[in-house]
């Protein structure tokens, strides 16, 4: 296995990208060039640490907004498992597609984990503030689901 995790860094280009929301609306680095964005990646809708970190910015999206940032949410569950936690918690931001783990591996978040014993690949739970420039003005590596929200939003504070 050994597909180690090197994520970007602050400072670096945001690599070309080019998915689809739950909705099937088309978000892509080009698309967002001129506008700051939070993109977060987690490993699954509807576990307990991925609900707990979406709620949180869910809670906290206004304040979020107020700071002209978007936030994404990035996992590799299909269309209809996004709608899905969507709805159940309420999230009032887009959950990008990447079933195949493009998104993640680009952003250097897919890689070797190990959970209760078990080695496998996935995602790691991982956050970037880009600027309107495509570059990581933040790059968050650690991130507790509980108090990762509101880090963010103390640092653009």
């Amino acid at each position: 296995m050994n597909d180690l995790v090197s994520p970007l860094r602050q400072g670096e280009e945001v690599p070309d990208f080019e998915t689809t929301d739950e909705t099937g609306v088309v978000i892509s680095k080009s698309n967002l060039l001129g506008e700051k964005y939070l993109i977060y990646f987690y490993p699954r809708d509807n576990t307990p640490g991925c609900s707990m970190e979406a709620s949180g910015f869910r809670d906290l999206v206004n304040s979020f907004r107020k700071q002209k940032i978007k936030i994404f949410g990035v996992s590799g569950c299909s269309m209809s498992a996004h709608r899905n936690f969507q709805k159940k918690i309420g999230i009032p931001f887009p959950l990008l597609m990447d079933e195949d783990h493009s998104l993640a591996k680009s952003f250097g978040v897919f890689g070797e984990k190990r959970f209760m014993g078990r080695t496998f690949n996935g995602i790691h739970r991982m956050s970037f503030l880009i600027s309107e420039i495509g570059k990581v003005s933040r790059a968050y590596h650690k991130v507790k689901p509980k108090t990762h929200p509101q880090e963010v939003l103390d640092d653009l504070e």
